[in-house]
């Protein structure tokens, strides 16, 4: 006899158990660790608790002040940049599956927003916003707030969210890593009365990194160094990635190369000549003479397949060319109105109302008469 398959639950199943586990500690605030969901989801119920929500309270998806909006929005233009080509992809991955993307910073602040929204579901369209805070201090438990809290991607569905006003939404959540080794955001995935798809955390989390790759190698750098494990296969997102300047220091490196090398998320400056057993110059050299890929020691004792690459053009002083990812503060705020317009079907005191500002304030931005 051929044994049965494992399986995810049926949903009624899946449903009946995230019940229990909502009786047990949000309902008789049991102390014992709940079998039924996962220690991510119980952690931030109990965050939530603490903070003294309770779950039936009523949810509003507020936006932060337009000051604190536009600081995001500036702030994270690099990210935004890395992110767009990533989440404007994952459409051909959710095709026919009604999920959309948010992206957010490091404090839950929605930056941008991708996807089929239902503009005509006011649960879609009160979360996908720019400028909505969708912390766990402002929603309770959702993808967002316990990704961030916990820096591992995660999936959450229906009840799994803290307030019942929630309980609609299903969704997948990774962090983003910046090049310097910190949090600077996290890619959602989220769908309303959908269908469960726990395989969305594996996309999200490999959208996430490739979105991490791109905001290292958008770093200014001399030197490019691509790392893999011997007798892996150098050229996809899994690749660890390290920007070295003119003095041989490392300006930044994705997860998986501060992985590899074992480099602490708190790293200070560091030479390359500290991590790879080689003289700095023979990684230049290699990457001069587009030399193929080739073992290297680390100090370690560990050896790492290494690729060095010049990032492309070079300033007549030699010096890597910058790539500038920079949107100026007024074009973004007016990206912003016209997707708030967008949003409203056109009415302007509706988009007013939810950015915050005036509708006088919103013509003379659109330079509308």
């Amino acid at each position: 006899m051929i044994p049965a398959a494992t399986h995810t639950p049926p949903t009624d199943q899946r449903l009946a158990l995230i019940e229990r586990a909502r009786h047990a500690v949000l309902d008789a605030r049991e102390a014992r660790p709940s079998p039924w969901v996962s220690p991510s989801i119980e952690r931030s119920w109990r965050r939530c608790l603490a903070l003294g929500h309770e779950p039936r309270q009523r949810v509003s998806f507020e936006p932060v002040s337009v000051g604190s909006m536009r600081h995001a929005l500036e702030v994270s233009q690099p990210l935004i940049q890395a992110a767009a080509p990533v989440i404007r992809s994952l459409s051909r991955a959710m095709v026919n599956s009604r999920y959309f993307a948010i992206l957010t910073d490091a404090r839950g602040t929605v930056i941008d927003v991708d996807g089929p929204v239902d503009r005509n579901d006011p649960r879609a369209s009160a979360i996908a916003r720019v400028g909505v805070d969708l912390s766990e201090l402002a929603v309770g438990t959702t993808a967002i707030g316990t990704t961030l809290a916990d820096h591992a991607p995660v999936w959450l569905h229906r009840g799994e969210h803290f307030f019942k006003d929630t309980g609609a939404f299903s969704c997948a959540g990774a962090p983003i890593w910046g090049p310097d080794g910190q949090c600077v955001g996290m890619l959602d995935l989220t769908g309303v009365d959908v269908a469960e798809q726990p395989a969305l955390k594996h996309l999200v989390t490999q959208s996430a990194r490739s979105i991490e790759n791109a905001l290292t190698t958008a770093r200014p750098h001399r030197l490019l160094l691509r790392l893999n494990w011997p007798g892996r296969v150098l050229g996809d997102d899994n690749d660890g990635l390290v920007c070295v300047d003119d003095d041989g220091c490392i300006g930044g490196a994705n997860r998986a190369a501060a992985d590899m090398l074992g480099l602490s998320p708190q790293r200070q400056s560091l030479h390359i000549s500290e991590v790879f057993a080689v003289p700095s110059d023979s990684l230049f050299d290699a990457a001069r003479s587009h030399r193929p890929a080739a073992e290297v020691p680390l100090w370690s004792g560990l050896r790492l397949l290494v690729l060095a690459q010049n990032p492309g053009p070079v300033s007549l002083t030699g010096a890597a060319r910058p790539v500038s990812h920079s949107v100026p503060l007024r074009d973004v705020e007016t990206a912003l109105i016209r997707r708030a317009v967008d949003e409203a079907r056109g009415n302007v005191m509706e988009a007013a109302r939810a950015l915050g500002i005036s509708r006088a304030t919103v013509y003379r931005k659109l330079n509308r008469r």
